[in-house]
Order: C-alpha cells, then sequence, then structure tokens
C-alpha cells in the first residue's frame, strides 16, 4: 500500500538511499509505503524501477494500525519522461505525475517539491535579451 507522504509521516526518516544517480533525473515518483523494516532495500512491486528509499531512525515505530514501517520510496513508471527523454508521444512532455517531484530537493524527513526542471518548465519561455 502506499500514499503521498506528508511532513509528519517522514519525522522518523535518517538517510535517503539513491539507487542510480538522480543527475539526468528531471523528476522521480514518490510514495510512503508499508514494509516490515527500519531500513534496507525495500520489497518492489510497481512497473518500472525502484529508484530510491528513505531508511528510518533505529527508534522508528511501527505503525500502530498495521504494525509495519511507513517508507518513502522513489521509483519511475516505464512510461515517465526521464525514460523518454527523447520520445514526443510522452505523456509528461510537460507536467509530471501528482506524486512526482524532483529528486534535488528530496532530504530526510521533508518531502520533496515540484521544481521548474521537474515540470519541464524551465525552456519553455527563454529568456529575452
Amino acid at each position: 500500500m502506499s500514499a503521498m507522504p506528508k511532513e509528519g509521516d517522514l519525522a522518523q526518516e535518517a538517510e535517503v538511499v539513491w539507487l542510480e544517480s538522480t543527475e539526468d533525473l528531471d523528476y522521480v515518483r514518490q510514495a510512503l509505503d508499508k514494509v516490515n523494516t527500519r531500513k534496507g532495500k525495500p520489497r518492489y512491486e510497481r512497473d518500472g524501477r525502484l529508484v530510491g528509499y528513505t531508511n528510518l531512525a533505529p527508534t522508528a515505530p511501527r505503525r500502530p494500525d498495521s504494525g509495519l514501517f511507513a517508507r518513502r520510496t522513489f521509483y519511475l513508471l516505464p512510461h515517465d519522461r526521464p525514460n523518454q527523454p527523447d520520445d514526443p508521444e510522452c505523456p509528461y512532455k510537460v507536467g509530471s505525475p501528482l506524486e512526482a517531484v524532483d529528486p534535488r530537493t528530496i532530504e530526510p524527513g521533508k518531502a520533496g517539491a515540484k521544481t521548474p526542471r521537474s515540470q519541464a518548465t524551465a525552456e519553455i519561455a527563454p529568456a529575452v535579451t
């Protein structure tokens, strides 16, 4: 199960672990997943690929409703723009999915944010000289 993370959900995060470089990624999708461990690579059961995840502090409590831990995962689906940067048919040529954020804005304990880069709007209005 996954949900959009809120700042309060992220208070127990200790670190963000990237499985690949995010330097060339305009955005990644983020989700708050319920898993049975505080750290280590979580099980990934979506299409596409897992790009990163968070580890929790050793004292992070389990969720009272499920007995599981809430951890963020960062991923890309096959049709996402970072996977198809030159495809004119890409559904996110401009804009990004609701749960997508710029990976440069992701830190432990802070939800990521959309930026002109994640929205692919930086190139739309060139500077006038």
